[in-house]
């Protein structure tokens, strides 16, 4: 078992372009080895069932012809032993050719027939009674293999019963399918080599788009640069894998794209509040070490203002950790049973706070979903918030819950078309609202806490035609609480 640990290990060792070679040869090996072991025994069989054939056609009796010596002609070479019958023939007929031998055992002698090569070595089974003739395997008395016809007869004249053997020399058959084994060895060895080779020129070509894809990799763990694709071919398996990794390629470059823009906006954003604090505090330590204090009235705007940028900063950083939270992250947040009209409500009456002057008209359903409550009422909060700071003094915001979709309509001045195809993007603000609060992050936080909630979420002009904007969020669920 070690050994073969240590080759499989070996083999593993080995690149992909050796080891498909290797498999390939090793396929057509076998393929060859099976195909040659079929052609080996399918001659075979056939070689031997032609001498078997021969054989069968032997006669099974003695002809009647005349007796010499109360024996039968044509076997006029006998003796009590088939060696003795064999050397009364080398010193009676020394011209002896045939390839078949006939040789007939009376009861108390062997002889051998005219012509015959050589006596046939018997075997105990020989001498039983049969019923009809048969075939075995024997020699004859050199040692030289042979196929036997074994045929119970009677002597025509004497009508003395006999055993007449006759055998077919084996060796011509055994000397062609040593030859024809030398040749099959020989072809199988050349086909192997051939598949080797073969395999080696299949695996390069077959794995070039893999050496691309390497050099591809290898490309973007050593410069850095997200956003290589390489080319597609066909349709097959190294095909999709290209099409999968240019695929995973450009989500990297787009996830980076958007990092990069994500880090430059929040800057952008950061540096507003940031710079505003700096400048009062600035104003507060000189004032301090002048001696000259600022008039209370100021010194009470400033501490204001310092604090409304804290806050604004408070809220931008955590809008910022809510979008940089991984999408594994959000799908760890367990998904309960939420009554989306509770969350509107007290959502409402946070916005009244926000909002003291302005009118809410609230038509609110029973509608629960599967989400998580604190990012749902988050959402619902922005799209409140943001009706608020685009509604007119003493504006009417109107809010409705029926049969699961959510509407927020205010009556300000509305959304330009040409701009609605950005109000969900992280940091984008319209210029007509770049002066008032916010960091642009509030309706990019509403469409993924939807999305996660697998509903949808729009935001467009009034259905009325009036002015305003309307947002309408659906999110599927039953009014009744789910048993």
């Amino acid at each position: 078992m070690k050994p073969l640990h240590q080759l499989a290990g070996w083999f593993r060792g080995r690149s992909l372009r050796t080891r498909l070679a290797m498999l390939t040869a090793a396929a057509v090996a076998v393929a060859i080895a099976l195909a040659a072991l079929a052609c080996y025994f399918v001659v075979s069989d056939r070689l031997y069932h032609q001498v078997d054939d021969s054989l069968a056609g032997a006669p099974s009796k003695l002809p009647a012809l005349p007796t010499n010596q109360g024996l039968i002609s044509p076997f006029v070479f006998c003796g009590p032993t088939p060696a003795v019958a064999q050397q009364t023939a080398e010193q009676n007929d020394p011209g002896r050719h045939s390839q078949q031998t006939e040789e007939a055992i009376f009861s108390d002698k062997v002889c051998l027939a005219f012509g015959s090569s050589k006596g046939i070595k018997t075997v105990p089974d020989d001498t039983e009674p049969h019923g009809r003739p048969f075939l075995r395997d024997g020699t004859f008395l050199d040692g030289s293999r042979a196929r036997v016809r074994v045929a119970l007869s009677t002597e025509p004249v004497t009508h003395r019963p006999l055993v007449l053997l006759t055998a077919v020399p084996t060796q011509g058959v055994e000397d062609q399918l040593q030859s024809l084994a030398l040749i099959l060895l020989g072809v199988a060895a050349l086909g192997v080599v051939g598949a080797g080779l073969t395999g080696r020129i299949v695996a390069r070509s077959a794995l070039k788009p893999v050496d691309d894809l390497t050099d591809v990799v290898e490309h973007i763990a050593r410069t850095e640069e997200v956003g290589s694709t390489i080319p597609v071919h066909g349709s097959d398996e190294i095909a999709r894998l290209s099409s999968s990794f240019n695929s995973m390629s450009t989500a990297l470059a787009n996830s980076r794209d958007r990092q990069t823009r994500l880090i430059a906006d929040a800057g952008h954003e950061l540096r507003t509040p940031l710079t505003s604090l700096r400048t009062n505090v600035d104003l507060l330590i000189r004032s301090d070490q002048t001696g000259r204090p600022l008039p209370e009235a100021t010194r009470t705007k400033m501490l204001g203002n310092m604090k409304a940028q804290m806050q604004e900063l408070t809220l931008l950083i955590g809008d910022l950790l809510e979008l940089s939270r991984p999408d594994s992250a959000k799908k760890e947040r367990p998904h309960t049973v939420v009554a989306l009209h509770e969350i509107a409500d007290r959502a409402v009456e946070r916005a009244r706070l926000r909002g003291p002057g302005l009118v809410f008209e609230v038509d609110i359903n029973p509608w629960y979903v599967a989400g998580d409550a604190p990012s749902l009422e988050r959402a619902v909060i922005n799209l409140l918030d943001n009706a608020v700071k685009y509604s007119p003094p003493a504006g009417t915001v109107e809010v409705a819950l029926r049969a699961g979709v959510l509407t927020v309509r205010d009556h300000g001045p509305g959304i330009p078309a040409e701009e609605l195809g950005y109000v969900f993007d992280r940091f984008w603000r319209s210029p007509s609202s770049r002066q008032l609060p916010g960091s642009g992050l509030g309706l990019s936080i509403v469409a993924q806490t939807v999305q996660d909630c697998e509903g949808t979420v729009t935001l467009g002009p009034a259905t009325d035609g009036g002015p305003g904007a309307l947002a309408t969020v659906r999110i599927p669920g039953q009014p009744d609480v789910p048993q």
